[in-house]
């Protein structure tokens, strides 16, 4: 669970999700101050962060050498529709096999899986 509280500040918010603390805001063009990522960049976050750690996971598991994993994503919007664009990158002597292999893992990470899939938000105001 993550919370979030905003004062009068425009438009830093203040997270909370366990015992972690940390911030969101809007860029200066948008209104807001520019001290922290904007909402779709902790979006990006999530995708590239769930991505790298499901890769190293299954290399590890198979004992794979991958030396490093670098994910980019990047958010677009157009005609209604949202797009990520996901780059990774695999460091190390594996095949091209086990490239093609890691693409399918990357696709089956929690937080691509839930994107991908039908979303429901459910909300209330007290």
């Amino acid at each position: 669970m993550t919370t979030a509280s905003i004062a009068q500040a425009h438009y830093r918010v203040a997270l909370q999700s366990r015992n972690h603390a940390f911030y969101a805001d809007e860029p200066e063009v948008q209104g807001g101050t520019d001290t922290a990522p904007a909402p779709d960049e902790l979006l990006e976050a999530a995708l590239a962060s769930c991505t790298a750690i499901t890769l190293r996971m299954y290399a590890d598991r198979k004992q794979w050498p991958v030396t490093s994993i670098n994910v980019t994503v990047q958010l677009n919007r157009a005609d209604g529709k949202t797009f990520f664009l996901r780059d990774i990158r695999c460091e190390g002597k594996i095949t091209e096999e086990q490239r093609q292999r890691l693409l399918q893992i990357a696709k089956a990470c929690p937080v691509s899986k839930t994107l991908s899939g039908p979303i429901e938000i459910n909300s209330t105001l007290q």
